[in-house]
């Protein structure tokens, strides 16, 4: 099965993959529905829009329904097809789910509504999962991949040099 990065799924010309099955990984932002659907928006990091995956809850166990929650870490096995919804073009068909870590909603403090950046600063390892920071980390790669290939273009070599020491000391700083 092939394993896909969300950003290509959005932003791609992926008419050839229409009902195909895909793999799928990333983070739980939101799960919503009903007795009979559940929707999960999933996001890998690689682009700001999640990607939503319909899930049938008649082929799904309760349990394990239960345990994705925000912030869960899973991988999902399914049909891409067309969106009936308004708002993407395409959604996953969930065949199968795989969770690899859970994430408890009584403790996990990234929620759906927005975050201060100082709340942010006390949970330094989950920044990058925000819409914020993950923008911010997004540019920044580009800005340097443009920097080094606008350089590398031109004949000019990248090397880091050696470092004697990486601190002032004795009050000489």
């Amino acid at each position: 099965m092939q394993y896909y990065k969300i950003k290509y799924l959005l932003k791609e010309d992926v008419s050839s993959l229409i009902d195909t099955t895909i793999n799928v990984k990333g983070w739980v932002r939101t799960k919503r529905g009903n007795k009979n659907v559940a929707f999960i928006a999933l996001n890998d990091g690689s682009i700001i829009t999640n990607l939503q995956i319909v899930v049938d809850l008649a082929k799904f166990d309760d349990d394990l329904m239960r345990r994705i929650t925000t912030g869960a870490c899973i991988g999902i096995d399914g049909k891409l097809v067309k969106s009936q919804g308004a708002g993407q073009a395409v959604e996953v068909q969930a065949e199968n789910i795989v969770i690899y870590g859970e994430a408890d909603p009584e403790t996990y403090p990234l929620q759906k509504k927005g975050h201060s950046m100082e709340f942010l600063r006390e949970i330094a390892h989950l920044r990058p999962r925000t819409n914020t920071f993950g923008a911010v980390l997004r540019m920044r790669h580009e800005m340097a991949y443009a920097i080094h290939t606008f350089f590398h273009q031109k004949c000019f070599y990248y090397f880091h040099t050696p470092l004697i020491t990486a601190s002032y000391c004795e009050g000489v700083g």
